[in-house]
């Protein structure tokens, strides 16, 4: 699957915070195919980078958001805590949007 740029950029972000390692990708809840951006299964903690807040993207129109809320539904079942980010807080500040990560995985 093609990462996109705020992913890459993400990425960059937490392995220059030194971020334990990470699932690119993860699928959560066979036979579904959802997926987690990033993931660290065995915490049960995930990352979504939601790109396209203002412009119409699929996370915010109708459809779109409410498969988001299905998926995230399902995962909160399962015990996962999903940390959002949107494209502009990436875009933003991705070190701290990271430390903010790193900061949970080690609670």
């Amino acid at each position: 699957m093609k990462r996109s740029e705020l992913e890459r950029v993400f990425e960059r972000a937490l392995e220059f915070c030194d971020a334990p390692a990470f699932v690119v990708e993860h699928c959560f809840a066979p036979p579904r195919r959802w997926r987690f951006d990033f993931a660290w299964p065995g915490k049960l903690i995930a990352v979504e980078i939601d790109g396209g807040t203002y412009s119409g993207g699929r996370h915010v129109r109708g459809a779109g958001y409410a498969r988001d809320c299905e998926k995230l539904n399902r995962a909160a079942e399962l015990g996962w805590r999903v940390l959002r980010f949107t494209g502009d807080m990436v875009r933003a500040n991705p070190k701290g949007c990271a430390m903010q990560v790193v900061g949970v995985l080690s609670e």
